[in-house]
């Protein structure tokens, strides 16, 4: 059964650390260059968080700029909800520490992990909470210091990741149809294909787990790039049949900013290459963080306007794949 309630995003933010770390500097590093790395990904730069951040304080920033966008105070949240694949610690959840960071008293807190689908499938979640009226406000965040769990001596991930935050206020009501139904999905059997196999239960903190870099993110790229185009574009076409929308009636696209190639590859499947919107070349893959940090951008740019459709997806580990539509209203 479908929500009753529209609901809609009445604000959003985002935020990323101040170091930049260009090609150039990934040069330094490990044997790459400025060339090979955007000719095939479209990265230029990424941003890393300082020692010292959390991917709470990341999240932190992104939910208060999404909060005074949205013009309302921490205390009329009640739920919050941060996707992320890189917590600040087993437990207690994220969440828990930017509800704290914030002041946000009145909300109840989780984390959602979906790799680098998380921001869409918490989006959803919220969305369905609101509609059902079990809440009236959530705050939705991904945040992600992904520079943590990344093995520098690797040039085939390093130079694919950033850390940031990005966040959206969801309520009842608004202009047009808000946040529409999505199509989601996982395949738990491909996921060694994308993971971090050691710090787990299932291979827990050790020296031999360390001496043998199983705490750091391990990918097949060439297997996640095949199965990522596939099931974005597949995840669209069911979002925009389940809303009864048609693929030109959608102003612009925005896709997980994972690799370039990624997006240009669902382009030219769908015919959308002149609206879909991209970030990538400025922040890398930031996992969770990636859809909330191009949304807001694209909001705050000017590229969505009131009225406007707009359809997200994602694709990350698990493997994890989404989509959905959403009629902007702000």
């Amino acid at each position: 059964m479908e929500p009753s309630r529209t609901v809609s995003i009445i604000g959003t933010g985002s935020y990323v650390p101040e170091k930049v770390l260009t090609n150039r500097d990934l040069e330094k590093i490990v044997d790459t260059s400025d060339d090979w790395i955007y000719s095939r990904t479209g990265m230029r730069e990424r941003h890393i968080a300082a020692a010292d951040q959390a991917t709470s304080d990341l999240g932190t920033e992104a939910a208060r700029a999404a909060l005074a966008d949205a013009g309302i105070s921490a205390g009329e949240i009640d739920l919050l909800i941060v996707a992320t694949l890189s917590p600040d610690m087993l437990f207690p959840s994220t969440a828990c520490f930017v509800q704290e960071q914030i002041g946000a008293k009145n909300a109840f807190c989780y984390d959602l992990g979906a790799a680098c689908s998380g921001f869409l499938y918490a989006l959803d979640n919220a969305r369905n909470q609101i509609a059902s009226g079990a809440v009236k406000t959530a705050l939705v965040i991904g945040a992600e210091k992904m520079s943590t769990f990344i093995d520098w001596n690797d040039r085939s991930t390093c130079i694919l990741f950033g850390d940031g935050a990005g966040a959206a206020v969801l309520q009842a009501g608004g202009e047009g149809r808000g946040i529409m139904a999505s199509a989601m999905g996982s395949d738990g059997s491909l996921a060694d294909l994308l993971w971090t196999p050691g710090g787990g239960s299932r291979n827990p903190s050790s020296q031999e787990m360390i001496d043998q870099g199983q705490q750091y993110l391990k990918m097949q790229g060439r297997e996640v790039f095949k199965h990522a185009v596939v099931r974005m574009a597949e995840a669209l076409t069911q979002a925009l049949e389940k809303n009864n929308i048609k693929l030109d009636e959608i102003k612009c696209f925005i896709p997980h900013q994972a690799n370039i190639r990624i997006i240009d590859a669902i382009s030219k499947r769908l015919g959308v290459a002149d609206r879909m919107y991209t970030n990538v070349e400025k922040y890398a893959n930031t996992s969770s963080a990636a859809l909330a940090i191009a949304l807001d951008e694209a909001v705050k740019d000017g590229t969505i306007q009131r009225g406007d459709l707009v359809a997200l997806t994602v694709f990350g580990g698990g493997f994890t794949w989404g989509a959905n539509v959403l009629e902007w209203g702000k």
